[in-house]
């Protein structure tokens, strides 16, 4: 009987490719300023998008009561309303009117400077829905920069930690 030896080094790539490498991520605190208005508290969900407008992943969703996730229409009908993805825990409370949040978003660091765009969607209970309360290329340049907002986000700044 023959005996047959694989290298250790073929079956770890091996291994890699049958489940995938994880993606690098670029860590960055997150302060998003809220407006000064009247009544409940704003969920935000801010996603990558590729230079199409197409969602590519959910970055952080702030509102714990799935219940009004519709209420953020667009990310609804094209990413949790179709496909009902696991959040997996980065999901924060609401705040109101004239409050600030920080979180860390972790970016993928391929999507950095490679045509891709950050998007905040933001609602309040029975007032309004702004699709790109938010929205800006995904530049090293841009992700140093204060962003104004044109809906309930007054303004985010970012810093990589």
């Amino acid at each position: 009987m023959k005996k047959f030896f694989i290298p250790i080094m073929t079956i770890v790539s091996l291994a890699l490719l049958a489940f995938g490498t994880a993606t690098e991520t670029t860590s960055y605190k997150c302060m998003i300023q809220l407006t000064n208005y009247e009544g409940e508290g704003a969920y935000i969900v801010v996603s990558i998008l590729d230079g199409n407008g197409k969602y590519q992943e959910t970055l952080y969703v702030q509102g714990d009561d799935n219940e009004w996730y519709r209420d953020l229409e667009e990310w609804w009908k094209q990413i949790y309303g179709i496909r009902r993805p696991n959040l997996d825990a980065i999901v924060g409370e609401t705040v109101t009117g004239g409050q600030r949040k920080m979180t860390v978003l972790n970016i993928p660091t391929d999507k950095i400077d490679s045509g891709y765009k950050i998007r905040f969607e933001s609602a309040v209970e029975d007032q309004e829905y702004y699709k790109d309360d938010l929205e800006f290329d995904l530049t090293t340049e841009n992700l140093s920069a204060k962003k104004d907002g044109k809906g309930f986000i007054r303004y985010v700044r970012m810093i990589q930690q």
